[in-house]
């Protein structure tokens, strides 16, 4: 039976794993379910080129009893562009499904490679739009594409994450717009990151948490990138957001912003004790 990433109690600890073999993969799924993880993230853009199929992640799979959402960022173990099309990274999420994966995460450019690094412009003014915020796609078009691909996983039995990483500042009312936005596509979970570069601005995105728990029917994840937003990674869940995302112990392919996996643990069932 596939297991859910989406129907969880929350704050869910997200083991993050960014491996090149099937075997190691496996090994530090193990570690994180040692160490408290209830789901794993697996970016199978950073598995070696013979690896990315469905067997090989159908090995992942079997060997974990923890829920499993795919990612693949287009980036490689030490974080290089590997330049895929659409078509190819798509099919390959695809085929994790089809591998057993509880889901995937579809980025908020999907199907449209220029809205990655840009803002394209011409369809509609928001107020989240106002500094040209990176991965958000306003074209009907696409939009339809990647409600289809939502409809296609989710009759294949699996959930979608929709994540935007727009990567700028964004004040409360910008950051709830959006995420409303984002939840007409029907995705099973939202996550935004933006970015903090002051104290008000990590506050800020406090404040934006506890909106977003009252006003988004959709399990939301919200937090701040860059050096000053890294409380938000651990604070946000406990104020209402699904997830945190972290390391079991830190390797050349960690994302070094992301905390540690047993400390989130010992925080997040420290304060629910004391509740």
């Amino acid at each position: 039976m596939r297991l859910s990433f989406a129907k969880n109690p929350s704050p869910m600890v997200v083991g993050v794993v960014r491996r090149r073999t099937v075997r190691e993969a496996i090994a530090e799924i193990k570690n994180c379910t040692l160490h408290g993880a209830d789901a794993i993230d697996l970016h199978i853009s950073c598995l070696e080129k013979e690896f990315q199929n469905k067997k090989s992640i159908a090995e992942i799979v079997t060997a974990s009893r923890l829920p499993i959402l795919a990612l693949h960022y287009d980036q490689d173990y030490e974080m290089n562009p590997l330049g895929s099309a659409e078509e190819e990274r798509v099919a390959l999420l695809l085929e994790a499904v089809e591998a057993g994966c509880s889901g995937i995460d579809m980025q908020g450019y999907t199907f449209d490679l220029y809205s990655k690094k840009n803002f394209r412009e011409g369809f509609g003014a928001y107020s989240f739009t106002k500094d040209c915020p990176r991965e958000i796609v306003l074209d009907p078009a696409v939009i339809q594409k990647q409600k289809e691909l939502i409809g296609k996983v989710h009759a294949m039995g699996g959930e979608v994450l929709l994540s935007v990483h727009p990567m700028i500042p964004m004040d409360c009312g910008q950051v709830v717009e959006l995420a409303k936005f984002l939840e007409q596509r029907g995705p099973d979970i939202i996550k935004i990151i933006c970015r903090a570069d002051t104290e008000e601005q990590l506050a800020e995105s406090f404040a934006t948490m506890i909106r977003l728990k009252k006003e988004i029917k959709t399990p939301i994840h919200y937090h701040c990138a860059g050096e000053v937003g890294k409380p938000s990674r651990i604070i946000n869940p406990l104020l209402g957001g699904y997830l945190c995302f972290c390391n079991d112990g830190y390797h050349a392919g960690s994302n070094l912003e992301q905390p540690d996996l047993q400390i989130v643990r010992a925080i997040i069932d420290g304060y629910k004790r004391s509740r």
